[in-house]
């Protein structure tokens, strides 16, 4: 007999140093922060996203192991899917670099 769940594949989530972890964590409190302000309950968002209430919780917690996909719907519904879009807009050290590297070519 097979056992799926030895044969489904496992399971794999994002390494996340602690010092990292807390914009995680501040992110799923401002999305948590957005649901209040909003009157948006858990059962709404499940409505809206399919998104399952235990997922949901650990989106509010800032849960690494969480798909991107899963945030971006939350935003989504909370009409802040554009925020994600300024993530990494304005890159200034890349910016630097690349200036650098234009100098130092004659």
């Amino acid at each position: 007999m097979i056992n799926k769940k030895e044969d489904a594949p496992s399971k794999r989530s994002a390494t996340v140093f602690p010092r990292d972890m807390k914009i995680l964590h501040n992110l799923g409190e401002n999305i948590m922060l957005a649901m209040k302000r909003r009157g948006i309950s858990q059962e709404m968002m499940f409505n809206r996203t399919g998104i399952s209430k235990p997922t949901l919780r650990k989106i509010t917690k800032g849960d690494p192991s969480v798909s991107m996909g899963h945030y971006v719907n939350v935003l989504a519904v909370l009409g802040l899917l554009e925020d994600l879009g300024k993530v990494a807009l304005d890159d200034e050290l890349g910016r630097k670099l690349q200036d650098i590297e234009l100098l130092n070519k004659k």
